[in-house]
């Protein structure tokens, strides 16, 4: 219906304009750029940005372009048009006078603006973070329908959060508890920022005298938004410019006591992760206590984004120009220096401090804010309450890692032109005949050496020496070497690789720009802060009280420790995944658990292969979280990914060590918040005896830039991927999927198999549809001859394989650690087998980590509680987001709890891809004897792929002699554990 009336509205206007005639009166008509564009067609332009321009090559055509003093603001209130979302007006929206818009986490709004003046201009959003899931908000624009350059998309917007207490509570051993995060939603204006912070200028755009249309498409999260307004900032005076206009008016130096801040006492932040730290690594910081954790200082790894901000709130005494001194510590970054925003009242000062420089220091130290010739900053204040706010830049690196960014791409294209001719494993003795093959190779090759001696340079000017310029120097010497002898390229090889990946390495650890922050001081000129530094003995004194603090805490327990008593419940909870998730953990139940129910909570982080003893010596936990295979063992990614076996509850359970959850009343309704296949690995007959905390299953991911320069369209079944395959192979190329459990029962269920009979008695893969899926897993590996060792990652992150089947958590993996490649790739469903009726089963298997509760727990209704508490929707979305918060996008956790995984901070449409494969998601199903399925599966398989040649067999033939050894540990299970009946002996 709209494209209909603007379809009209268009041809009204083309009609007018003949008839009319373009005349000077009729500019509106005559400059008016008509867009017609759907949703679709902008998701289609933001699938597939690497085609489009730089910001740095967009804004090199308009060097000489006037940046005009007008001013364009729109209201959010009068857009032309939408699309994929419900738009809700509001008035005077939380203080704001006039109209505002609710624009939602998809689809996209749409405006004109009537330009006057001819220019460069900054764009800035006006808006109010409505709450979501948590994350940034993100958005792409739009300019008369296209894309102005790649960095227009993935705009961030962030949050406002801050600590819900002002007073940190304690846990009863005397540490300091992590006050929780609460968002603090406020009005907020912003200019457009590259998101990955090599452009650290306001974006600009370019916009021609007459009308345009600006299009604003959500990407991630809701926003209520008030206006856009397009207008360009006066250019930023110097230092001295600063202060000598203040010194002018008559501006005096500030006398009197200075003004401590507490970094850990912060007023606002951009991210939930900015929460206060405790650090025990000095005497100097404050508080300072050897025995007990405080929180005393901010930042750290957790401050490392570029974008991300901390902000404090002081009083200042009088008028007059003040001091500010760090007490800080950058002991992260070695070679280079981590660089800071800062602004005052919201503004910055002086140019300066665009991006102020933190060199390396082991330790803590007071750092006034200075010049680089060592004249400390003058900042004048008036009396009364002021803002400090410090955002981290790349800052003069900026454009240093856009450069190796851009040179990393260039290198792996020519990685892939290599081992088109030579393969991966080259044979060293061969004449590849890389001259005549590759032509103008040797120049492109040096040309790229040349880019990497002017990055060399750059570093240099901005001291930077030593380890951080060993990763550039060898790969420039590496190409220094092919570029003089190109036959010896083919010996090169893998050594070229392993430089390429490190220099894409070397990219994420110059992103990260660590600070941490104990006091910030406000004080007169020149009179330095009074503090003072540990000496030598304080320093051994404190080395000291640690190791004999050692030797008295118990390290492993966590947070309030609780003695048992017949007036309190207490139970205890075991947990081997890592100590930041123990501490989240215990902060949420003393927070939310314990005060609400009165049963107090022991956290302890063990070692969970001891969980089998412990048991057995009656020395066990109550419950036991993140449990996965047989042995006990859990992961310790921060994800909380496995790719175990989910045998250990029902091998307990049948062994009665467990207990079985089907006998409390409300379990139906608790199993209700999962998915039949997250609950599947944990039942055996009417019993259940663990509850699922995650599910992991694999998904396809793909290189949109490689599958495109081939030509490949995305396979949707395994025969299209097998012709993938051919024409990849073509090219030196191949499909990344190692195999394993996972792999190999995703294509038993699709190809309609089973992995037991019908009452759980034997195995079933001695049936054919079995034999067949067996068959297909095979071929994989010895027609196609896929890798069955090299990590899919690295290969997926240079090229090798531009098609990987991986767990979804590799999501995780890639979105931090392969900035090399990001916008480059996405993921989507597995390829499945077509049916006769069109339809593709692409079902894929599961699996994940349990909750147990042990038999020998001396309170079961508490530990239920505990249970159900835990695996609710609020506290596994919170527990999610406290994670992330911790450790970033990496640590994105892969909740069971459906409702609690849609309240995770995905974009749309990824999340989009992850709930349509969770509709053909199956779980693996446990029996007695379960544990040695998969093991003689893949004994079959070796027998099978890699077997000496007198000794391989056929698919047929090695499953069905090692099915009889499924079945047999099955029946030997059964009789042990008193199931199997007369007719079953029979």
């Amino acid at each position: 219906m709209r494209n209909s009336v603007r379809k009209s509205i268009s041809m009204i206007l083309a009609a007018t304009m003949i008839l009319v005639g373009v005349t000077d009166n009729n500019v509106f008509a005559a400059k008016q750029k008509t867009v017609e564009k759907s949703l679709e067609e902008y998701k289609e332009v933001l699938n597939y940005t690497a085609e489009y321009k730089e910001y740095s090559e967009y804004i090199s055509q308009y060097e000489k372009a006037d940046k005009p003093t007008d001013e364009y603001v729109i209201d959010a209130a009068d857009y032309i048009a939408s699309e994929g979302m419900d738009i809700d007006k509001y008035d005077d929206y939380e203080g704001m006078a006039g109209e505002s818009i609710y624009t939602g986490q998809d689809g996209y709004v749409e405006y004109k603006v009537n330009i006057s003046t001819e220019g460069l201009y900054e764009m800035s959003l006006n808006y109010f973070p409505i709450e979501g899931n948590g994350s940034s908000i993100q958005r792409a624009f739009f300019i008369d329908g296209e894309l102005p350059y790649r960095q227009m998309t993935g705009i961030e917007f962030s949050r406002v959060w801050t600590n819900e207490n002002s007073t940190w509570d304690t846990d009863n051993q005397g540490n300091d508890l992590k006050p929780t995060q609460i968002e603090q939603p406020e009005w907020v204006t912003s200019k457009l920022y590259d998101v990955d912070g090599y452009v650290t200028e306001p974006l600009k755009v370019y916009m021609t005298k007459g009308v345009h249309t600006i299009t604003v498409v959500s990407q991630r999260e809701p926003m209520i938004l008030r206006s856009i307004t397009l207008k360009n900032d006066e250019k930023l005076k110097d230092y001295n410019t600063y202060y000598e206009t203040q010194k002018n008016a008559g501006k005096n130096d500030y006398t009197g006591e200075r003004v401590l801040i507490e970094a850990e006492r912060a007023t606002k932040k951009s991210s939930s992760m900015l929460y206060p730290t405790q650090d025990q690594s000095s005497p100097d910081v404050n508080p300072y206590n050897a025995k007990l954790l405080k929180n005393n200082t901010i930042g750290g790894e957790s401050w490392s984004h570029s974008g991300q901000w901390i902000e404090w709130e002081f009083d200042a005494p009088d008028d007059g120009f003040y001091n500010i001194t760090l007490h800080a510590k950058q002991n992260f970054v070695k070679g280079i220096y981590v660089s800071r925003k800062i602004m005052i009242d919201g503004e910055v000062p002086f140019s300066e401090l665009n991006a102020y420089g933190f060199t390396y220091n082991s330790g803590w130290k007071d750092i006034t804010l200075s010049s680089s010739d060592g004249e400390e900053y003058r900042f004048y204040l008036t009396k009364g309450t002021h803002t400090l706010r410090m955002q981290a830049v790349l800052g003069e690196f900026a454009p240093i890692i856009s450069k190796v960014q851009s040179i990393v791409t260039e290198l792996n294209s020519e990685y892939r032109k290599i081992i088109r001719i030579t393969g991966v494993s080259p044979d060293e003795n061969r004449d590849y005949q890389i001259e005549k093959k590759l032509p103008g190779l040797d120049k492109e090759l040096d040309s790229i050496r040349a880019e990497l001696d002017e990055v060399l340079t750059s570093l240099e000017d901005l001291g930077c020496k030593g380890s951080e310029e060993t990763v550039i120097i060898t790969m420039r010497d590496q190409l220094k070497n092919m570029v003089k002898n190109t036959d010896n390229i083919p010996k090169m090889v893998s050594d070229f690789k392993t430089n390429v990946s490190a220099l894409g390495t070397w990219i994420s650890n110059a992103q990260s720009q660590p600070l941490q922050l104990d006091r910030i001081y406000v004080t007169e000129p020149d009179k330095g802060t009074d503090g003072k530094s540990s000496s030598f003995f304080a320093g051994l004194g404190h080395e000291f009280k640690k190791l004999f603090y050692s030797f008295i805490v118990d390290y492993n327990s966590i947070g309030n420790v609780a003695e048992e008593s017949k007036d309190s419940k207490t139970i205890t909870v075991w947990i081997g995944s890592g100590r930041d998730q123990a501490n989240v953990i215990k902060s949420l139940i003393d927070e939310k658990f314990t005060p609400k129910t009165g049963i107090n909570v022991n956290v302890q982080l063990v070692d969970m292969n001891t969980l089998l003893q412990a048991t057995l010596a009656d020395q066990g936990p109550d419950v036991a979280l993140q449990v996965a295979s047989s042995n006990g063992a859990v992961v310790t990614s921060a994800t909380g990914t496995t790719n175990a076996s989910n045998d250990l509850p029902v091998n307990y359970g049948l062994r009665n060590a467990v207990v079985d959850l089907s006998e409390f009343e409300d379990c139906e309704e608790v199993m209700s918040r999962f998915r039949d296949s997250a609950l599947e690995p944990f039942k055996y007959g009417d019993s259940l005896y663990a509850l699922p905390e995650t599910q992991n299953f694999q998904m396809m991911f793909y290189r949109k830039d490689i599958l495109k320069e081939l030509g490949i369209e995305i396979p949707k079944t395994w025969d299209e991927m097998k012709v993938v395959i051919s024409e990849l192979s073509k090219n030196q190329m191949t499909l990344g999927m190692l195999p394993s459990e996972l792999t190999f029962d995703s294509i038993l269920y699709q190809n309609n198999g089973a992995l037991y009979n019908n009452d759980f008695t034997a195995s079933a893969l001695n049936s054919e549809n079995a034999i067949n899926a067996f068959k297909q897993y095979c071929e994989f590996y010895t027609d196609y001859k896929l890798d069955r060792a090299t990590s899919v990652e690295q290969r997926f992150r240079t090229g090798e394989s531009p098609i990987i089947i991986a767990d979804y958590t590799t999501y995780n993996v890639l979105e931090v650690s392969a900035p090399d490649i990001k916008g480059l790739w996405g993921f989507t469903t597995l390829p499945g087998i077509q049916n006769e009726d069109g339809t593709i089963n692409n079902t894929t298997a599961s699996t994940g980590l349990a909750c147990m509760m042990m038999k020998k727990t001396k309170d079961k209704n508490s530990s239920w509680e505990f249970m159900k508490w835990w695996l609710s929707e609020e506290i596994q979305t919170q527990y999610g987001k406290e994670m992330e918060g911790l450790m970033g996008e990496a640590a994105r956790y892969p909740t069971a709890n459906v409702k609690a995984f849609a309240n995770l901070p995905w974009p749309t449409d990824d999340y989009e891809a992850l709930e349509e494969q969770f509709k053909n998601v199956k779980g693996i199903p446990q029996v007695p004897g379960s544990y040695y399925t998969w093991r003689n599966v893949n004994n079959a398989f070796y027998s099978v792929v890699v077997a000496e040649d007198d000794k391989l067999m056929q698919p047929r033939e090695a499953l069905n002699e090692y099915v009889e050894y499924i079945d047999a540990e099955i029946t030997n299970k059964r009789q042990e554990f008193g199931m199997t009946t007369a007719e079953d002996e029979k």
